[in-house]
């Protein structure tokens, strides 16, 4: 503890600014994942999406931000094996912060979708297999993490596809689209507003501890479904069947799923800023505390540095987010609101079902599947295989990368601060 306590100002100040360095990477990659569909749909300019994803990124942060814990506690490795080096276990975490961002950053600049948490779970590796050695890494946990490079597309593009295809039989290939639209979109709003109520429950609002049973969830849940029900019924029955082209008669449609897209885009944007400013402030945490109390500490800080990683997330995406967006949102597929509804509806669904049976997915490899599953619905030529096949490399390559840019920082701090 003396080199941390006599270095403490310089290591904290350098965990602060590494820490908002990857917040600003998560606003410019990850929040691709509440507004590309969006963008790419046309829904919403990139701009509206910046004020959108902006105010409900942050009002995730502050409303079920909650207390951060460490990244640490993922299980990819145990903080006890430091408990005679603190000093170690310090470089390491901010070491594992700055290969995270630098990771997410080269991938950004690249227009690469990647997972956050498998960038900073990749350099938490890196600096353990470094510092103790192979033993020291759960390959359970790295195992699983693997594996959902595959379930977590599958499982996306699957329910996306589904979703489009309800769509697009029921309503888009109707000859009478609009009739369909109030016969058919109150039940599929129903649906939407139960999944994404159940996922701000299970997701948005976890870290606030609310302590409601399964059966309260999805009671609420149900409720909010026949609350949007009967007002998407009232307003719908307002549109008239007139004499336009049928062309017009299915702009009018998309036109109406764009506004139902914008307000999945929310849901998603604050459920994201409740949970991923974590991957930021994380690793900041047991940094602060390790330095305070050893690294049996608990991971907490000053709110003041949960609301600065909300910030900087919201910056990142209004400076440099629309790389990735132009990504997720043109690139894959074509994509028109109710493609892009669909891709959000099955992402999310995704999501609650996964976390439900405890299976590891990403979020940003589910949205990315569920892409992938409505370009797929009109056919493989509808998707662009040479993108498909960067991103996906750019996934492999994201644990081994990092973890190697992990280890090359963690050597270099411990031969600045242990010479």
């Amino acid at each position: 503890m003396q080199i941390l306590e006599q270095y403490s100002t310089i290591l904290i100040t350098i965990t602060v600014l590494v820490g908002l360095f990857q917040a600003w990477n998560i606003g410019a990659n990850d929040v691709a994942n509440a507004m590309g569909t969006s963008v790419g749909s046309e829904a919403i300019s990139f701009k509206q999406a910046i004020i959108i994803a902006g105010v409900f990124e942050f009002l995730g942060v502050v409303i079920a931000g909650g207390s951060v814990t460490s990244t640490i506690k993922k299980g990819i490795i145990s903080p006890t094996l430091f408990e005679h080096t603190p000093e170690i276990f310090v470089f390491g975490m901010i070491a594992s912060l700055l290969a995270a961002s630098i990771w997410l950053f080269i991938a950004t600049i690249s227009g690469q979708p990647v997972s956050t948490t498998h960038s900073i779970v990749g350099a938490i590796m890196g600096f353990a297999i470094t510092s103790v050695g192979w033993g020291s890494v759960s390959w359970s946990k790295v195992s699983m993490i693997v594996a959902s490079w595959i379930i977590s597309p599958l499982m996306g593009g699957i329910l996306a596809f589904l979703v489009f295809i309800y769509i697009r039989k029921h309503i888009l290939n109707s000859e009478t689209p609009i009739s369909s639209t109030k016969k058919h979109t109150p039940y599929i709003l129903f649906f939407s507003s139960f999944i994404l109520t159940i996922l701000l429950f299970k997701k948005g609002l976890k870290n606030l501890h609310l302590n409601n049973s399964i059966l309260m969830v999805l009671l609420y849940s149900t409720i909010v479904g026949i609350i949007i029900f009967i007002i998407a019924k009232y307003f719908l029955n307002k549109m008239q069947e007139n004499d336009d082209e049928y062309y017009k008669k299915i702009i009018k449609v998309e036109k109406i799923f764009g506004f139902f897209q914008i307000a999945t885009a929310a849901f998603v944007a604050f459920a994201h800023g409740s949970n991923d400013v974590a991957n930021a402030v994380g690793p900041m945490a047991a940094v602060v505390e390790t330095m305070k109390h050893g690294v049996s500490g608990k991971a907490s800080l000053p709110s003041w540095v949960l609301l600065s990683g909300g910030i900087f997330i919201v910056i990142g995406l209004a400076t440099y987010g629309y790389k990735v967006i132009k990504t997720v949102g043109s690139k894959i597929t074509e994509i028109t609101p109710t493609r892009g509804f669909a891709a959000e509806i099955g992402a999310a669904t995704t999501i609650i079902i996964a976390s439900s049976i405890g299976l590891p997915i990403s979020t940003t490899h589910v949205l990315i599947g569920a892409v992938i599953g409505i370009g797929f619905a009109r056919g493989v030529s509808a998707l662009n295989l040479n993108i498909l096949k960067k991103i996906v490399a750019s996934w492999v390559i994201t644990l081994p990368v990092s973890a190697i840019i992990s280890s090359i920082v963690f050597i270099i701090l411990k031969a600045i601060f242990l010479k």
